[in-house]
Parts: structure tokens; C-alpha cells; sequence
């Protein structure tokens, strides 16, 4: 049993919530001119949603609650999830260093836990393959490692000297995915992540794959983005999912079936002290940590016209979940709903 079972919230509770959340969609999110899905949940139960607009504009194709849409690097929560679920398999040593798994990776002392926590050093691939890459040719993630290889990029810093998020390191995750299972990134993902948590709607893209058969993406004023030479590249974006196969995920995370506790421990705490403030990164997830406030957990992104917010209210059980296909700001705003729930680290007024 993956996913856990919580107390049904409160009668009273939704009612009092459903108000608060409803006029935020309308005031923050857009109400009708929001192109994507919206949900929160309170103790995995879903108290309100919204579905609406288009996943392809030119087909009609509408976005219903089991249309999966591009979420971006909300990606890498899920693609960490399957490595911290190689290591409890004891696949994966979580401080092993990366040859373990690459015997060609062109890099020493580099471990899997930096790259989870983007402390290795390593560029970014949509850099270096500007000026090494026929741009034309789609690439693959096989084909940074090739590259990596060949020119031996020198590293930005040394291994776990300091934080630089980079999506080379989850490109190379989903790589050491691969490696230890013998099977392509898309299949483990079925098998580590949507098949156990019951994300029927969920899939990596498969690099070869029709792209026009998937949701597209689209800029503000709805002109579309093309496929490009980065859109194969997977484990740091290409997870296609919906609002409701999110919260599976958000509720596997609290179940000692799919994540040993110490495993979830070492996920859910910040590793760079480097620059004082508030903002931290984990194994996947982001998090904001302030005296006196619970802890606030996310993960954002964008990647085209895609943007996605997930965030996870743990010490009130509260998932918040906006994703969109048409480039909008308006899912990074869900932390003006958060500060309605609980007393989180965020610099909103609770009006």
C-alpha cells in the first residue's frame, strides 16, 4: 500500500476554505482566462479544482482532469523520487560516487546526493551544446554524457562546494536510472513512480514520440513554441501529468511503503549554508525555512510556455497544485494561498 490513508478534513473546515480558495482563482489565477489546472487537497482529498482552456488550441483539444500537460521541473520531485527509491532498494548508494553507475562519467568525487541536490559543479547542458551541438539535431540525454566526454567541460566549482541549480544533474539522474535498471527512463518511471502511486494520466515523453499528440505549449498571446534541439532531454523536465496524479505523488511522499523514513528525512532538508537566508534545496524539492514559521515545500517551473507550481503544506497536510500550458506567472503565486492554511514562511498578508 503506497499511498497512505488520511482522516477525511472536516466538514466545516472545507466549507470555510472553499470561499478563500475560490475568490484567490478568481482574483490571482486569472478565473477564466487560466489555461490549466488547478487543485488544492487537504489530507489527500481534493476541495477544489479547476480544469479549464486548452491543451492544443488549433485541434480544440480541451483540458479536462485527465488531460496530462507538460509540468516542466516539477519533473525532477518525481525523477528524485525513483533514485530515493533505488537507494532503499539498495540499487543506488545515495553518497556513491557517479562512475559507480557511469562508468564513463568524465568527472571525479562527483556523487549521486550532489546531483540531487545541484552541489556538483557541473554546466549546463543548454550552454555547452550552443556552441558543440548541430542545433538542428534533437538531443538526447546520452548525447551530454557523448559531449561531456569528448570536451570535458571544465566544472563550474568544485564538487559540493556550493549550490547552483542545473538541469544537467537531473539529465544525468535519469541516466544512472537507466543504467541500474536496464530499461529506458520512461519504462522505470512507469515502474518506480506512476504504476505504484496510481498516476494513471502520467508519462515521461518518449524522445522518439509524435510531439504533436501530446499538449502543447504555448506563449501568453497563444503563438505556439515549436519542438527544439532540448525537448527529448528527460529526468530535469518532460514529465507529462495532471493536478490529480500530483497529489498521488505529494501523498507517496508521506508513506513509509514508498519512502523509508530516513530516506524522507534526508529528502526534506536543506543541504547549502553557504549564503545566509531562508531559501534551501533538498533531494527534489525546494524549501523555505524561517524561525518561528513551519516549513514551506515546492517545487517550480518552466520550460517554454509551460509553468507549474507544486507545494506541499506538511505540517497541515495541504497540497497546492497549478499547472499551466500557456506561459503565465500566475501558478508561481500559490503561496498567497499557502498563508491561508498555515503559518509558512512566505511575505504575504493574510487579508
Amino acid at each position: 500500500m503506497f499511498i497512505p490513508e488520511f482522516p477525511q478534513p472536516k466538514k466545516s473546515y472545507v466549507r470555510t476554505m472553499q470561499p478563500t480558495i475560490a475568490q484567490f482563482f478568481k482574483d490571482v489565477m486569472g478565473d477564466e482566462s487560466f489555461n490549466g489546472q488547478f487543485l488544492v487537497a487537504k489530507n489527500g482529498k481534493v476541495i477544489f479544482y479547476k480544469a479549464q482552456g486548452y491543451a492544443n488550441v488549433l485541434n480544440k483539444w480541451e483540458i479536462t482532469s485527465k488531460t496530462p500537460l507538460h509540468v516542466a521541473s516539477v519533473s525532477k520531485v518525481a525523477t528524485a523520487l525513483a533514485v530515493l527509491r533505488l537507494v532503499d532498494q539498495k540499487k543506488i548508494l545515495l553518497d556513491g560516487d557517479v562512475r559507480r553507475y557511469i562508468a564513463d562519467f568524465p568527472y571525479q568525487d562527483i556523487t549521486v546526493r550532489m546531483l540531487l541536490n545541484h552541489r556538483s559543479g557541473l554546466q549546463y547542458y543548454g550552454y555547452f551544446t550552443y556552441y558543440t551541438w548541430q542545433l538542428g539535431k534533437t538531443l538526447y540525454n546520452r548525447d551530454i554524457l557523448g559531449l561531456m566526454k569528448k570536451h570535458k567541460f571544465g566544472l563550474n566549482f568544485p564538487p559540493d562546494k556550493k549550490f547552483a541549480y542545473c538541469n544537467t544533474n537531473y539529465a544525468i539522474l535519469a541516466l544512472i536510472v537507466e543504467r541500474v535498471i536496464k530499461r529506458p527512463f520512461p519504462q522505470a518511471m512507469k515502474e518506480l513512480i506512476f504504476n505504484p502511486l496510481q498516476m494513471k494520466n502520467s508519462f515521461i515523453l518518449d524522445p522518439d514520440a509524435n510531439f504533436s499528440k501530446v499538449s502543447q505549449s504555448y506563449k501568453s498571446d497563444w503563438d505556439p513554441f515549436p519542438f527544439d534541439y532540448l525537448d527529448a532531454v528527460y529526468g530535469d523536465k518532460n514529465m507529462y501529468t495532471t493536478a490529480h496524479d500530483l497529489l498521488q505523488m505529494d501523498k507517496g511522499t508521506y508513506s513509509s511503503n514508498f519512502l523509508s523514513d530516513s530516506l524522507r528525512e534526508q529528502m526534506f532538508k536543506g543541504y547549502s549554508f553557504e549564503e545566509r537566508g531562508e531559501n534551501n534545496y533538498g533531494l527534489g524539492i525546494r524549501l523555505k525555512k524561517r524561525k518561528g514559521k513551519n516549513d514551506y515545500y515546492f517545487h517550480s517551473g518552466w520550460w517554454h510556455g509551460n509553468t507549474a507550481m507544486y507545494s506541499s503544506l506538511r505540517a497541515d497536510t495541504v497540497c497546492i497544485i497549478a499547472i499551466s500550458n500557456v506561459y503565465s506567472k500566475s501558478p508561481y503565486n500559490i503561496g498567497r494561498l499557502a498563508v491561508r492554511f498555515g503559518n509558512y514562511p512566505l511575505d504575504y498578508q493574510d487579508e
